[in-house]
């Protein structure tokens, strides 16, 4: 019998809005990881006045991408936050070059 791999597909936009708890369950990951994530400045919430961190589909992007170059990588939270901001420059650069 084949090898099946199962692919989960969300899509989320960036008006989407998800609390702490839910961009855990999404990422598939821990409440202290997501914490370090907004101290290290990879992601930052929506709104901090209420009782819940509030995050962007944008938000739930960059913390997939921060785990899986962990993962992949070995690389720590410093080392992701510039390769995120190296990505989102080529990314940039590639839609400039497109025009």
């Amino acid at each position: 019998m084949a090898d099946r791999n199962l692919v989960r597909v969300q899509v989320l936009d960036e008006h989407v809005e998800l609390g702490l708890t839910e961009v855990c369950h999404v990422c598939e990951t821990r409440l202290e990881t997501v914490v370090e994530m907004v101290r290290e400045g990879i992601v930052a919430p929506v709104d901090t006045s209420g009782q819940e961190w509030r995050f962007t589909g944008a938000s739930v992007t960059r913390i997939r991408t921060t785990l899986r170059l962990q993962r992949d990588l070995d690389v720590n939270l410093a080392g992701a936050a510039l390769a995120l901001d190296l990505l989102e420059e080529i990314a940039s650069l590639r839609r400039r070059l497109g025009r």
